[in-house]
């Protein structure tokens, strides 16, 4: 076992080596924006997919940050539709 210390980078993805890190991190903060507000308005899942004009099953999966199916703009527009600019 190595005692060796390990400076980390802001970036969680880029840490673990994700050649995609820049976007993965990006899709992070614009989904914990949108489920930070999904819960401070108290929106059950199915309420919020309507809201967002997306299946409930996609609300789950944004709840649970699985972004693979979601891209940056698509994020965006969910802001939007949560009147956020």
């Amino acid at each position: 076992m190595s005692d060796e210390i390990t400076s980390a980078s802001r970036n969680v993805f880029a840490d673990l080596g994700r050649p995609d890190a820049a976007e993965r991190q990006t899709k992070t903060r614009l989904a914990m924006a949108i489920n930070g507000i999904l819960a401070e308005r108290k929106l059950k899942q199915i309420e919020a997919a309507r809201l967002l004009s997306i299946p409930q099953p996609r609300v789950s999966s944004l709840a649970r940050y699985r972004l693979n199916d979601f891209s940056v703009e698509k994020l965006m527009e969910f802001l939007t539709l949560l009147d956020q600019d």
